[in-house]
């Protein structure tokens, strides 16, 4: 900038010499223009701009927190695709203004073929009983309207899960699961549903609402756990210890003490070896 105020100055108090000048002072110009341009911020951001919001993953939330973690079958997801949309159940009276909270659960599990045999179960509290977990209402679909969730466990070990959703009064089947010891999540609108596998992994299935009916998203089955799970069951078989084997140390004098040192052992004459034989007495004259 001062460069560019003493070149004014020189212009004016010279006027012939001013062309030659103008022509030289170019580049200065260009210069500074860079000069100034490079002071602006590199993010992105003009002065006083404020930062765009940073949008919050969602995280699994258990529907049922007791049952979490106590997830050797993967689920079995009924298929998405190439099937009818889910007709509504009948024999049900029509849903009023309460949604599906108003409805009894096992009127509707007994209208459901799938879920009739649960029906007319008794509802438990913790795992490890068989019954009827307790109904959960969640709004799976994005319509302001909350869904039925209802799950059943069975003495052999095995869960059923179903989702019903209603539209125009009627109730209709969204989705129906299984597996052994079901542990149910959501993930915004999503279920996660988990199960152990019998190779120590574990088989995550993701539900998404399609417009229709909760279809499976992703099917993902993790075996980190597995490796470990078959070195403890080879160890306990074979009777190794399941940590690593330790190298045998030789004890060590305690500080402070020294340690004899060991006579040299003589050598072992050899038996192929045979004496020397003695001189001869010379012979008498």
């Amino acid at each position: 900038m001062h460069a560019i105020r003493h070149l004014t100055v020189s212009l004016a108090m010279n006027p012939i010499s001013r062309r030659p000048l103008l022509l030289g002072a170019a580049p200065f110009a260009v210069l500074a223009a860079f000069a100034l341009a490079g002071c602006g911020g590199t993010n992105g951001l003009g002065h006083g701009e404020a930062a765009p919001t940073v949008s919050v993953q969602p995280r699994p939330e258990a529907v049922w927190p007791a049952w979490t973690g106590t997830s050797s079958r993967a689920p079995g997801a009924e298929a998405a695709t190439r099937q009818p949309p889910p007709r509504p159940l009948k024999g049900l009276a029509r849903v009023g203004s309460g949604g599906l909270a108003s409805v009894d659960v096992h009127a509707v599990l007994r209208a459901d073929p799938r879920t009739k045999p649960l029906a007319d179960r008794g509802e438990i509290d913790r795992p490890g009983r068989a019954g009827l977990r307790p109904p959960k209402f969640l709004d799976l679909t994005g319509d302001k309207k909350p869904e039925m969730l209802v799950a059943a466990d069975t003495e052999s070990g095995r869960s059923v899960l179903a989702v019903y959703r209603e539209e125009g009064g009627k109730v209709y089947p969204i989705l129906f699961t299984s597996g052994r010891n079901l542990a149910v999540e959501t993930i915004g609108p999503d279920l996660l549903v988990r199960t152990p596998c019998s190779d120590g992994g574990e088989q995550a299935v993701r539900f998404h609402w399609d417009g229709a009916r909760m279809s499976t998203v992703s099917d993902i089955k993790n075996y980190k756990n597995s490796k470990d799970s078959k070195d403890s069951k080879n160890n306990k078989l074979s009777g190794r210890p399941a940590g690593p084997l330790q190298p045998q140390l030789q004890p060590q004098p305690e500080a402070g003490t020294s340690t004899p040192p060991t006579p040299p052992t003589p050598p072992t004459p050899s038996k192929s070896a045979s004496p020397s034989p003695s001189p001869s007495p010379p012979p008498s004259p």
